[in-house]
């Protein structure tokens, strides 16, 4: 049973191929940028068309508010996974609700001074209480922001990668796709292949410049 527990706290990681894995995380709390500037970095996830009528969240002392509400169901924020990272995505509906919520609620306890230990427990138990559900179908992030700025499992910068959306199937594997053995970007990328976590990585041609209003 805590088996399935821990495999389930894992599925609320939105990783990115050139840096956040299950095992990126640091204790020290982010610094806050200026709403403006936060605000046009998370809608800048996603094209216009996607991110124009997105609700925004912003990171404030204590986790993650709602700085504009929305009205297409997608939801756009900037996750922090280190304190200098710049990660901005944008969740389509079903995302929204589920891993959104995971990350969110990863964001309020790390604010709370958690240890990472106590927070992977805490989303575990939240799942099996019904609080935190898994995706009931692919759920999407779109991660196309020129704005990105990445760090690896130790905490080094390494800047940005490509512009990509990511399809969560949960236990989807490359050998499923016809994926060969080494990812390439010319292709689909399967992260996590096989785990609830498991999402389909498509690189796409163009990032997108974070806009202010």
């Amino acid at each position: 049973m805590r088996t399935i527990a821990l495999l389930l706290a894992s599925f609320a990681m939105a990783t990115t191929v050139a840096a956040q894995s299950d095992s990126a995380w640091s204790d020290e709390l982010p610094p806050l940028l200026p709403e403006a500037e936060e605000i046009a970095l998370a809608r800048s996830a996603a094209p216009d068309a996607v991110s124009a009528d997105a609700t925004v969240l912003v990171l404030r002392r204590g986790g993650y508010v709602v700085a504009r509400e929305g009205g297409n169901g997608v939801t756009c924020y900037v996750s922090r996974t280190w304190p200098e990272s710049l990660e901005p995505h944008c969740f389509d509906a079903e995302g929204a609700a589920t891993i959104l919520q995971m990350a969110l609620e990863r964001a309020r306890l790390r604010e709370q001074g958690n240890t990472r230990e106590e927070i992977e427990r805490a989303i575990a138990d939240g799942i099996a209480a019904g609080e935190l559900r898994l995706p009931r179908r692919p759920a999407m992030s779109y991660m196309m922001s020129a704005g990105q700025v990445l760090f690896n499992d130790t905490g080094q910068r390494v800047g940005r990668w490509h512009p990509h959306l990511m399809i969560y199937v949960p236990y989807v594997t490359a050998d499923e796709l016809g994926l060969g053995e080494e990812p390439s970007a010319d292709a689909a990328i399967v992260v996590d292949g096989g785990k609830p976590n498991a999402n389909i990585m498509i690189v796409v041609r163009e990032f997108v410049e974070p806009k202010r209003q």
